[in-house]
């Protein structure tokens, strides 16, 4: 019960690690008004996880790249949580071109579901945990790519860059408040978003990468999620938690060695 009595509001919470996080802040006690494009599979979701409680969930609809969605939003948030103590921007998409056949329509995409959410959802709840007065969490959700290239997802790897250079300027700005700001850096997960990209050939080069030799299951990111959004996390803030089973750190050479 970490965050027992806390309010959270959570993006692209239908499905993937947005849907986990959710879960796991319900199970430690949190109400969460989970943000979804898609109202029926929010509904749907939110409905089995309040079922496991103790804390209740919210579906509302939204498309976080558009300021008046998203204050729309926030403000049927405000109704049914009544304060917001945990924002976690979670929404994101991917597309693939290479950066020489890349639509601009595709870039423009990209950057508004996944940088500009950032930033309309972090103002809207910044502005409400100022004026509450006793400090809060924001917490985004990045990428290990935002430090790796991943070839044909240029506006994708920019977008998760943004991010985290936002994030700490924001947790600069809010610091004065006892609000934190901290992303987390997911290697490799299963979400209905990724396991189509995830054939058994990317499975074993992955595992030819990653020390640990798996994939990481949404839960895994959420459980980081829910130790940043607790009281434990309180000295905590413009950093970056990496969950990626050792990929980003490990230099090694797959399959040779520089010495016998």
């Amino acid at each position: 019960m970490k965050l027992k009595g806390k309010k959270a509001l959570v993006t692209g919470a239908a499905s993937g690690i947005g849907k986990a996080i959710a879960a796991a802040f319900v199970s430690e006690g949190a109400d969460v008004a989970m943000l979804d494009l898609n109202l029926d599979k929010a509904t749907q979701e939110a409905k089995a996880i309040a079922e496991k409680g103790p804390g209740k969930t919210f579906p509302i609809r939204c498309d976080v790249g558009y300021a008046d969605q998203v204050a729309e939003a926030f403000r049927q948030a405000d109704d049914v949580l009544g304060r917001l103590d945990i924002l976690v921007n979670n929404a994101g998409l991917i597309r693939q071109a290479s950066v020489l056949e890349m639509p601009e329509d595709d870039w423009d995409f990209i950057l508004r579901n996944n940088l500009k959410s950032v930033f309309l959802c972090s103002k809207e709840g910044a502005r409400r945990m100022v004026d509450q007065g006793d400090g809060g969490r924001i917490i985004s959700i990045s990428s290990i790519h935002a430090v790796l290239s991943e070839p044909s997802c240029g506006h994708y790897t920019a977008a998760k860059g943004g991010m985290e250079a936002f994030s700490r300027t924001l947790a600069t700005e809010l610091a004065p408040h006892k609000i934190t700001v901290n992303f987390i850096r997911p290697g490799a997960t299963y979400t209905e978003l990724t396991v189509p990209m995830y054939t058994d050939a990317v499975v074993k080069s992955l595992f030819e990468r990653v020390p640990l030799k798996q994939i990481a299951e949404a839960s895994w990111i959420a459980a980081g999620a829910v130790f940043l959004a607790s009281d434990e996390a309180c000295y905590m803030t413009g950093q970056h938690l990496t969950i990626d089973g050792g990929y980003v750190m490990d230099g090694s050479l797959p399959g040779a060695k520089y010495w016998e």
